[in-house]
């Protein structure tokens, strides 16, 4: 069964939580970055959709993966679906990791377990979460998943491009 669309939030364009990626996370060694397999599923998802639409694939951006990752995990700790969160917007989050973006966007959810095609099949039904999937311009993804105390995944699912330099 298809989780209710009004599960997952409306698009953003412009210690309570286990996240999924606890292994990765508490990892030393920074020269090897992984995806988790929940993650890579949600990035394949993505892609697939993309491909219906002779889009190209969005790349794993590492740094936009952690802000994902971290947004989940606060927005378990907090017990809160939504975008902004402590005062900052998704591109305030982005900008503050670093990542100097042309283009940005954010697609979150939060849910039972339910299986991970369920969740992009919800976001692809919504126009707007759909738009940020299939935007032309998006070059890089980050994905970020985490359960909160009381067994609920949150999702966040970050786009974007970085700005060309000189």
């Amino acid at each position: 069964m298809i989780p209710s669309i009004r599960r997952l939030c409306a698009v953003a364009l412009l210690a309570g939580a286990l996240p999924l990626h606890a292994a990765a996370q508490e990892k030393t060694d920074k020269s090897k970055f992984e995806l988790t397999a929940e993650e890579q599923t949600l990035i394949d998802l993505t892609n697939q959709e993309r491909k219906k639409e002779k889009l190209p694939a969005l790349r794993p951006n590492e740094t936009l993966v952690k802000v994902a990752r971290a947004h989940s995990a606060n927005m378990a700790r907090q017990g809160k679906m939504e975008h902004v969160l402590d005062g900052k917007t998704p591109m305030q989050r982005i900008k503050a990791s670093g990542y100097v973006a042309a283009w940005g966007g954010e697609n979150i959810a939060a849910g039972e377990e339910w299986p991970l095609s369920d969740v992009m099949q919800a976001w692809m039904e919504s126009p707007e979460h759909r738009k940020n999937i299939v935007k032309k311009e998006y070059e890089e993804i980050g994905i970020g998943l985490a359960r909160a105390e009381d067994g609920k995944i949150y999702f966040t699912q970050l786009f974007a491009t970085p700005k060309k330099t000189r």
